[in-house]
């Protein structure tokens, strides 16, 4: 049997957390097996630089972070319910990949 598998990454947790419900809802409704979301690892992107623009002075730092945040989504392989999931709209910042799987 093959499946929809749907990664889903973004650094805004709310957008992504809104495309999993329209995901989750297109699947309830469609009556198609689901798995998921699944969260996985967030992956946490740390910058330390210097304050100070010529490097004298106090040894001040600034630390940046990013994090990206992925989802999982397992569908059961029907043709209605990934034409659905395709018109989903995708907020900018999101990234979304749709593979078929061998279960």
């Amino acid at each position: 049997m093959q499946k929809a598998r749907i990664k889903l990454a973004s650094i805004d947790i709310d957008k992504l957390n809104a495309t999993c419900e329209g995901i989750t809802d297109i699947a309830e409704k469609t009556g198609v097996d689901i798995r998921g979301p699944i969260p996985l690892p967030t992956k946490k992107l740390k910058i330390t630089t210097r304050k100070a623009p010529c490097g004298n002075g106090a040894e001040t730092f600034e630390r940046f972070e990013m994090r990206v945040h992925k989802r999982l989504i397992d569908l059961g392989l029907d043709e209605r319910a990934l034409r659905l999931v395709m018109r989903v709209p995708i907020p900018e910042g999101l990234n979304i990949e749709i593979e078929m799987v061998d279960a």
